[in-house]
């Protein structure tokens, strides 16, 4: 890599090209971060790219943040911290589901990532097997979507069900919402894994934001091949 395509500050080393090649800007994980280091990180990226976002951070580190990025806003149940320019379109439809509200603090995190990189996201919440009901009730926005965020703790039956009912790729997130024999997430992990629908992929547990990334890959092809078709 090119000296101008990185910044190498001592304690980080940040990659400026990341977006031209990838088509998404480096994301910081706060979490660990010492305060100093992340108001750095931040001015060094927003001054690259015209805006950050940052993931698992804590409301101590927001306000660290701010403290140099006045602009830099803060939502308390995804924990993210973002610079985002204004007034930025969004493209295409991907659908963020729960099993419950326990839940919405992962699925905030993959359906504000899905966003800061410019897909529109349709939250679909609290529609769990134990009242399977409410999710049938959804299949029309189901449908409507280029690909579907599956996120649920317990046993995690919400991805096979919503795979056995739609046509476009699920992205499974265990989470670590349940009782001790849960492990944790690895019960609803393990779960997503063994899943016998077809068209399921599974991030890791509690990882919201791999699955908005993932998510935001497949909504730009399929926004790409309706354009291309």
């Amino acid at each position: 890599m090119n000296a101008e395509n990185r910044a190498d500050m001592g304690f980080a080393n940040l990659d400026l090209d990341r977006k031209r090649r990838s088509g998404f800007a480096e994301v910081v994980f706060c979490q660990g971060k010492d305060d100093h280091f992340l108001q750095d990180i931040f001015k060094r990226l927003c001054e690259a790219n015209g805006e950050v976002m940052g993931t698992r951070a804590a409301p101590s580190q927001y306000q660290a943040v701010q403290s140099v990025l006045p602009e830099a806003t803060y939502d308390s149940v995804s924990r993210i911290i973002k610079i985002e320019k204004k007034d930025k379109p969004r493209i295409g439809n991907i659908a963020v589901c729960t099993a419950g509200t326990a839940d919405i603090p992962v699925a905030e995190e993959a359906a504000q990532t899905a966003e800061f990189f410019g897909s529109y996201a349709e939250r679909i919440y609290d529609v769990g097997v134990s009242g399977i009901h409410r999710l049938l009730s959804r299949t029309d926005a189901l449908n409507r979507a280029n690909c579907i965020i599956a996120i649920a703790g317990m046993e995690g039956a919400l991805a096979s069900v919503i795979g056995g009912l739609v046509s476009v790729p699920v992205i499974a997130v265990p989470t670590s919402v349940g009782y001790g024999a849960s492990l944790h997430g690895l019960s609803a992990l393990l779960t997503m894994i063994n899943s016998c629908a077809n068209g399921i992929s599974v991030v890791n547990i509690d990882n919201g934001y791999g699955a908005g990334y993932i998510a935001t890959q497949i909504n730009r092809l399929a926004e790409k091949g309706k354009t291309n078709g």
